[in-house]
């Protein structure tokens, strides 16, 4: 779990604002829940035999009452817990979007931490494949606007339930005909949840999952024809995309189109958003059934996806520093700092005393464009001085108001 340092924010903020904005553009509302929830509800949605369950989950018992919970280690189970809660689907499909912090108990890499952020965005209660395309068509549009071109798109189908029941089957006697080169998770996985061993990372494991039956040809009619759907609109909104047969995702929630938005940039783990379809979830976790999709990005992922594409906003810096010595000058220094900043100016008014030049050594390591100086004299007049830092102009006494509109008019 690490800080995030002032230097380090700006670039925060300036990815804030454009989600925010890119959101609003597709009419997505912004949802907020708890970062802690029962442990049955992640238990029953992501599933018992998943990594995130079994190993990363950060669970305890409450003192007070004797209940489990648990950190949340991610958003789409308490999304649809609050829709199902508070009856978001009342008056129709709803669509919402949620960020914060999330929780697991992984090996930190880089842009992964125990304590990570998401931005998630969920369309509730929207069935078939045009929502689909939405949001793989709304996540090209934001690395657009973050400047990010190093960002690919793999998709795939892992049908209904019926054509993975289907396809466990076989997959499960492939696996044993080969039991002898599976690595523990794997064999442990085998009977509870093997499609999770096509998701296996180990690099002993490649040719096992490269040779593994493929779930394709054990979808159903619907589940081609919606995927074939979704290509179609790809194509014709211009997004490039390859279809990766492996592709599973790691939580059991999901059906149907599944994908990833991966880099080569960020080592071996590249994967910056991620999503799909998860059409029983609503019932699954006791509620009404309902189709829904969605996905979720790492922010810290993305931000060091930005960093390494050198996408560094500018640091803000104040207008004015206010430099004052005396008394007089103090008590002055606080009412013209408080004008000023009520014409929407950004002033840093100098605390913790100080000379005239250590504070003056300050006001040019603040950035600010003007120092606004008050001494014996200025505070007599009821004036201000007003020096300019950065282009080498020449100081003059002002009134606080005509020093305000000349700061502001040097801003632009």
């Amino acid at each position: 779990m690490n800080d995030v340092l002032p230097d380090q924010t700006p670039l925060w903020e300036f990815f804030e604002q454009t989600v925010r904005e890119w959101l609003s553009a597709y009419g997505y509302r912004n949802i907020r829940m708890p970062v802690l929830e029962k442990t049955d509800l992640f238990v029953r949605s992501i599933g018992e035999v998943t990594d995130i369950v079994e190993k990363e989950m950060y669970t305890f018992v409450d003192q007070l009452n004797g209940e489990s919970l648990t950190l949340r280690p991610e958003g789409t189970a308490s999304c649809v817990r609050a829709a199902i809660q508070h009856n978001l689907l009342y008056n129709g499909p709803c669509r919402v979007f949620y960020w914060g912090p999330m929780f697991r108990h992984e090996r930190p890499q880089k842009g992964r931490f125990r304590q990570f952020h998401q931005v998630g965005v969920e369309a509730l209660g929207f069935g078939g494949p045009d929502v689909d395309a939405e949001h793989m068509i709304m996540g090209a549009r934001l690395w657009r606007d973050l400047g990010l071109d190093d960002v690919r798109l793999e998709i795939n189908s892992l049908g209904s339930s019926e054509s993975r029941a289907r396809y466990r089957s076989r997959l499960v006697e492939y696996l044993e005909s080969r039991g002898d080169e599976l690595d523990a998770d794997s064999r442990r996985r085998l009977h509870s949840n093997p499609l999770r061993v096509l998701d296996s990372k180990n690099p002993a494991m490649r040719d096992v999952v490269e040779q593994a039956p493929r779930l394709a040809d054990d979808l159903d009619e619907s589940s081609l024809e919606s995927f074939e759907q979704l290509q179609a609109l790809l194509r014709a909104a211009g997004i490039e995309f390859s279809i990766n047969p492996r592709l599973v995702r790691g939580l059991d929630y999901y059906n149907d189109a599944v994908y990833e938005w991966t880099t080569t940039r960020l080592g071996a783990q590249g994967t910056v958003c991620a999503g799909g379809r998860y059409d029983g979830l609503f019932a699954q976790i006791g509620g009404k059934a309902a189709p829904a999709c969605g996905f979720a990005m790492g922010i810290e992922r993305l931000l060091a996806l930005m960093e390494d594409a050198g996408r560094a906003p500018v640091v803000p810096v104040p207008d004015a520093y206010v430099v004052h010595v005396g008394e007089a000058a103090g008590q002055q220094a606080w009412k013209a700092a408080e004008a000023m900043r009520s014409d929407r100016l950004t002033v840093v008014l100098h605390c913790g005393g100080g000379s005239f030049k250590s504070q003056m050594k300050r006001a040019n390591g603040s950035g600010a464009r003007f120092a606004v100086i008050i001494g014996d004299d200025e505070a007599n007049e009821g004036v201000v001085s007003l020096k300019p830092l950065r282009d080498g102009g020449e100081q003059q006494k002002l009134s606080v108001e005509a020093a305000a509109v000349l700061i502001r008019g040097d801003g632009g």
